[in-house]
């Protein structure tokens, strides 16, 4: 089987390591010159961890842990209230046992998948143009004028996925806006930063953080849940503009939020990986067509609200690798794609459903709401180790792939 992945992420190698176990001849195209380590913290758990210990990863996994010791709220005086520290039961923290960057882990995936006699990267590249896409093949035109013919697609290329749009039409794709916004970049660590992930709620639904990571740097994150229509405008022309513009929105938002407010708006100009975008969901109808399938964030972004987009990522290729792997030589993928659907839609819909008033709860308009969730955060804090007595609370304060049965899967060859 000749496969196309476009996205070297996290989904698109981690379907790539299993296909070409399999005998599968892989291509990944990816549009960066170079698998770059940019990127927030994300964590792996439940079935996810399980995929990466089939895979052998589990040591380069710790070697990039961010080194995060757990999660703290940060009072109005500067102070903290409430500390979740990390532990083995992931349930009780907002901080995994398993903290990585997203740019280490997609690093450590192309390691693990760049030698390999069946994987072939064409970085630089992308698919301009899904030329056929019938019983016989997928043929794809690419940017650098190749046109290539395959087996199977796979769009990998994330939430705004390229290959998605040219296959599938647009009624099949439904955005859920979560009326959120999150700017991410990079700061330079002090000597009084400490290993937690430390959360400030700001009035006027602003919400500050900041956290470590194993490259000697700070994360930084600021959300904005807009709390009026012209607040509103002014945030959805800013996902359209350019970064200055951006950047000043959030000058005039957060200045004088308070905290470390003034410390991340500074460093901004000079991060080299400042992001800002709209907290949205992807969800399709259908996740293929014919020989195209689309995968991870393409397929079912969740959202960071969740915690759960490298999970999913992760797990959603190894199913779809498991269901490829059952195909007979020469078959059509037909098969094998409405598998993958039916085995992993029911946990990724579960997984979607994010209660409403979670995102409004960590950003606390009023000075009572934030004292509120003070209030409720202080009082978890203290009983956080009877969690497992207490699951309707682990499951307020974070989502967990443990529910998935994960598959197992005996591989045949898929070199015809």
């Amino acid at each position: 089987m000749r496969v196309l992945i476009s996205g070297a992420g996290i989904a698109g190698p981690t379907l790539a390591w299993f296909l070409a176990r399999a005998g599968a001849r892989v291509t990944i195209a990816e549009k960066s010159q170079s698998v770059l380590p940019h990127g927030q913290n994300i964590d792996i758990q439940g079935s996810a961890l399980r995929v990466i210990e089939k895979m052998g990863l589990m040591e380069q996994l710790r070697r990039f842990n961010t080194t995060e010791k757990g999660t703290q709220f940060i009072g109005p005086s500067g102070r903290p209230f409430a500390l979740f520290p990390v532990t083995k039961d992931s349930s009780a923290s907002l901080t995994s046992e398993f903290e990585i960057l997203r740019g280490d882990l997609a690093m450590v995936l192309h390691e693990a998948t760049k030698d390999h006699p069946n994987v072939e990267y064409l970085l630089g590249t992308t698919v301009n143009e899904v030329v056929a896409n019938d019983d016989k093949s997928v043929t794809v035109r690419l940017n650098n004028g190749d046109v290539r013919e395959f087996d199977l697609v796979v769009a990998a290329d994330g939430q705004w996925s390229k290959v998605r749009k040219q296959c599938f039409p647009p009624d099949s794709v439904c955005v859920v806006d979560k009326s959120m916004y999150v700017a991410y970049w990079t700061i330079p660590r002090l000597s009084g930063d400490n290993d937690l992930w430390n959360i400030y709620m700001a009035l006027q639904s602003r919400l500050l953080s900041i956290r470590p990571d194993p490259h000697g740097t700070i994360r930084a994150m600021l959300t904005r849940m807009p709390c009026n229509n012209a607040q509103s405008t002014a945030w959805q022309e800013a996902c359209k503009s350019g970064s200055q513009t951006q950047q000043d929105l959030l000058r005039r938002e957060f200045g004088g939020a308070g905290w470390e407010a003034q410390r991340l708006l500074d460093a901004m100009d000079q991060a080299p990986d400042f992001y800002f975008h709209a907290i949205q969901q992807i969800r399709m109808s259908k996740w293929s067509t014919s020989r195209v399938v689309c995968l991870g964030d393409a397929a079912y972004a969740p959202t960071p609200l969740t915690g759960m987009g490298t999970s999913l990522a992760i797990t959603g290729a190894y199913v779809l690798a498991g269901e490829l792997s059952k195909l007979e030589d020469g078959e059509h993928p037909a098969r094998a794609l409405d598998a993958y659907e039916r085995v992993f839609r029911p946990f990724v819909e579960e997984t979607q459903q994010i209660p409403s008033f979670i995102p409004a709860i960590m950003h606390p308009e009023t000075a009572w709401k934030r004292w509120l969730f003070q209030a409720f955060a202080w009082t978890l804090s203290k009983v956080v180790s009877r969690l497992r007595a207490f699951p309707w609370m682990a499951k307020i304060l974070k989502q967990s792939d443990e529910d998935f049965p994960l598959p197992e899967y005996t591989y045949q060859s898929l070199d015809g």
